[in-house]
């Protein structure tokens, strides 16, 4: 039976350690230049709605480190963009790949991939989940803090996809999280509640404040992403002013403990959601957190592809 991955959310701990586990001995090999190439043969269909710079450039990489190749796809170059359905789109590029990787708006498009495809599926990025990111980033803070289990992460800014899969994949490896959100801008309410119940049963703790100083105290990791998506730049504006005070800088670094690690998936929108003088400064490592992207994701497709 295939295996898809759509959301943090349906994955084990166990599963997210296979993973984690698999990206360290996949990053030592590439640093080493030893040829793996367990996908030699198989092909990644790659659809994009959406623009990107980290997800396309690292799976193409990372299909062809593993020995395969990738399509880039567009609904502008496919019949999907003239009114064919997604059953039937799935159906056919089920014959022809061997695994579909897909960056979209709705997480709906994702999901009707997934059940009409008889090849694995994977979420690129969607408006609610970003589970590849989130699955490099535990892998990033494993990396640098040598463990993840009673961590403290302390996320500011807008609930959006990162958010919802960073609440989802935090309490399954026992990350405590604080985040501090906008009134009116909070994460999914559904995952946020989830995440609730399963804090409230003593694991760790997850909570939802309003002053970014709170949330901060005594956080191991602080992490950001843009203030406005995709899609939502017709509401720049109004969240520039919404989101003034949400700003990770060296006040709220301070706030934090001495050798808090500083994270932002990328893009920045540098003196916004983060200021230079942070993004550039010893406590970031958000390129280490980005290069990752690619390690971790060669472990996704070698598990559900291989």
């Amino acid at each position: 039976m295939k295996k898809d991955l759509l959301t943090v959310e349906e994955l084990t701990r166990e599963d997210i350690e296979n993973i984690l586990e698999r990206t360290g001995i996949l990053k030592e090999k590439q640093k080493k230049r030893e040829p793996y190439c367990p996908l030699i043969g198989k092909t990644l269909g790659m659809f994009f709605e959406k623009a990107s710079t980290r997800t396309r450039v690292s799976f193409e990489v990372g299909i062809y480190q593993l020995g395969g190749q990738a399509i880039f796809l567009t609904p502008q170059d496919m019949q999907i963009g003239r009114g064919e359905s997604i059953e039937d789109t799935a159906r056919v590029l089920s014959r022809y790949i061997d695994g579909l990787l897909v960056r979209t708006f709705s997480q709906k498009t994702v999901e009707d991939m997934a059940r009409y495809t008889t090849i694995p599926v994977i979420n690129g990025l969607t408006d609610t989940h970003h589970p590849c990111q989130i699955l490099s980033d535990l892998f990033t803070i494993k990396e640098k803090k040598g463990r993840l289990d009673g961590l403290k992460l302390c996320y500011i800014g807008d609930g959006n996809n990162v958010a919802n899969s960073l609440i989802e994949g935090a309490g399954k490896v026992g990350i405590g999280l604080s985040l501090a959100c906008p009134d009116g801008y909070d994460p999914d309410g559904d995952i946020v509640k989830k995440a609730k119940a399963t804090a409230g049963k003593g694991r760790t703790h997850m909570e939802i404040l309003r002053d970014p100083l709170k949330a901060a105290e005594g956080a191991d990791i602080l992490y950001t992403d843009v203030w406005a998506s995709m899609g939502q730049e017709s509401e720049r504006e109004k969240r520039l002013k919404a989101f003034r005070s949400y700003q990770i800088n060296r006040g709220l670094v301070e706030t934090a403990k001495p050798d808090v690690i500083v994270m932002h998936c990328l893009p920045a929108h540098r003196g916004e959601e983060i200021t230079d003088e942070v993004i550039e400064g010893k406590h970031s490592i958000v390129l280490d957190q980005a290069e990752n992207r690619l390690h971790t994701q060669k472990a996704i497709m070698e598990i559900l592809m291989g």
